[in-house]
């Protein structure tokens, strides 16, 4: 088959899936523009029109749906092919995509990483940090971090921390004009820093241990953001009380930036779990990525 239509074809495939020519482009590594040319190409070659766009929508016309339904198996027999040559080599090769939350990424995978990559200078890790829910299937990753509730069905998981404890603390400075909160309670007469949850947009109701019971409570936010490392420094410029990974405040604790309170109410975080599709044929690479990452 001529190159530049196998290619073109392969583009096609990948704007209708993206929905878009930028987000197709985004997947592919190419600019939007060679990815219109390769598609103006691809009609020009066949003499018909496989795709309606306009300004605001793109989709497939009633012959372009005809070729995707018997385009997509082929491509996918393709990257089966791929993977099983992939499986054959011996020596970890290649590009793993890891998309994961900022907790796993910053605490987590990045102090894994450094020595992953100096034994396996071959491979390629691209790791995009995002804190909402994905489908990691749908935006061709090949593996995901979150937490075990958030996990999505069908895949296999392996555990890659403990739990994560978390603390409650506030700078000094703020402490100083405003008291300290001895309890969960206390907080209603205090000023809070909070977290909107990416996915939903909702801001995060703070969870407590009581007693053995851990309970969740809305408290009275001043500052609201969707960072964890902007959370940290709210806190530390005096802006309230927060609540954070303990490896986040650890050295600030420590330094006297930031002081402890609430002690004995801090809950934990589950542990991280590292995610990947049932049917994946894992490859050499991805293998030792996941051997990498498992929790010992």
């Amino acid at each position: 088959m001529d190159r530049d239509i196998w290619s073109g074809l392969a583009a096609f495939a990948q704007i209708v899936e993206a929905g878009s020519f930028a987000g197709a482009a985004k997947r592919l590594g190419i600019s939007a523009s060679a990815l219109s040319h390769a598609m103006r190409s691809l009609e020009a070659r066949l003499d018909i029109r496989l795709l309606n766009r306009t300004t605001r929508s793109l989709a497939p016309t009633d012959a372009g749906q005809i070729l995707l339904a018997r385009l997509q198996p082929a491509l996918a027999s393709v990257e089966d092919v791929l993977g099983e040559m992939e499986n054959l080599r011996t020596t970890p090769i290649g590009r793993i995509r890891v998309n994961t939350h900022k907790p796993a990424a910053a605490y987590v995978i990045m102090p894994k990483l450094s020595r992953f990559l100096r034994g396996n200078p071959d491979v390629l890790i691209e790791l995009t940090v995002n804190d909402g829910l994905v489908d990691i299937v749908a935006e061709r990753f090949d593996c995901g971090v979150r937490h075990d509730k958030a996990l999505q069905a069908d895949m296999i998981s392996v555990r890659i921390s403990d739990p994560l404890t978390l603390v409650f603390v506030a700078a000094p400075d703020y402490l100083d004009h405003h008291g300290s909160p001895d309890s969960p309670n206390d907080l209603a007469a205090h000023k809070c820093i909070s977290y909107r949850h990416a996915t939903s947009g909702a801001i995060h109701r703070w969870e407590f241990e009581c007693d053995g019971e851990r309970k969740q409570q809305a408290v009275p936010a001043n500052f609201v953001t969707n960072d964890i490392e902007m959370m940290r420094d709210a806190a530390i410029s005096g802006y309230g009380v927060c609540c954070l990974l303990m490896q986040q405040a650890a050295e600030h604790l420590q330094s006297g930036a930031l002081v402890e309170v609430m002690q004995g109410f801090a809950p934990s975080l589950p542990p991280c779990h590292l995610y990947y599709p049932s049917k994946r044929q894992p490859t050499a690479a991805f293998t030792a990525f996941v051997d990498a990452m498992r929790s010992s």
